[in-house]
């Protein structure tokens, strides 16, 4: 990319700090207005979240490639699509700004900043989901640039608004989102016990939808890739 390493880190930071503020202000605000409906509480951390997303890859993108999801930045490396040794400081430039993210969704709703998740989410179900949810999303946004670049945006939100509703797990499928998550004895939380599973699992997802991509959207070889070399224009012309 053209834009510099830090500017790109700034971006992912911000970009990945909204998404997880929205994803956590959304929930809480869900819960305290659905009277005990979790139906309706989850639909409304649903909506936000794919709004959302649409929002900031349009913000994003042309800056840093709106990753703003460790498992993104890893699958666009192993298709040689991003520089690998970039990929440490994007991730840690997504960790921290999910982190702050949920201090700011806490700071908006007067909850104490500092917390703890206590919400138990584990067994093979939900792992199995987020190694589909994840494995999907690549899917989705291979298969979309590829073919119609300009539909990323729109596609990837509705696919995470969707994946609420069919996975078991609500679709985490990202690492900065659900270790950030951790930090939040809310609606959106996750008990800190149940991360690493849930890591795992998008991790793997990640690769195998990279995978899967290759094999349905082979990157161009550098042969073709490469513009011919126009013709040399006659001595004496």
């Amino acid at each position: 990319m053209s834009e510099p390493l830090a500017r790109r880190l700034l971006a992912e930071a911000l970009g990945t700090a909204m998404l997880v503020a929205t994803g956590v202000g959304a929930g809480i605000m869900s819960s305290r207005l659905a009277g005990g409906n979790e139906a309706l509480a989850l639909l409304g951390c649903t909506l936000p979240t794919g709004a959302m997303l649409v929002v900031l890859i349009l913000t994003f993108g042309p800056v840093s490639g709106a990753h703003l999801n460790p498992a993104v930045s890893l699958a666009l490396a192993a298709r040689r699509q991003f520089p690998m040794p970039e990929c440490a400081p994007y991730i840690l430039a997504q960790l921290a700004g999910a982190v702050l993210g949920v201090w700011g969704a806490h700071m908006m709703f007067e909850l104490p900043l500092l917390q703890v998740s206590t919400t138990a989410r584990t067994g093979t179900g939900q792992w199995l989901a987020e190694a589909i949810a994840t494995f999907g999303l690549m899917l989705t946004i291979f298969g979309c640039a590829a073919r119609t670049p300009a539909s990323v945006p729109l596609a990837v939100g509705l696919y995470i608004t969707a994946a609420y509703w069919f996975t078991a797990s609500t679709s985490f499928a990202n690492p900065a989102v659900t270790i950030a998550r951790a930090l939040s004895d809310t609606f959106a939380g996750i008990a800190p016990a149940d991360v690493p599973a849930f890591v795992a699992a998008q991790c793997i997802g990640a690769f195998a939808g990279a995978a899967a991509s290759m094999l349905l959207w082979p990157a161009p070889s550098e042969e073709s890739a490469v513009p011919a070399a126009p013709p040399e224009t006659p001595a004496g012309s």
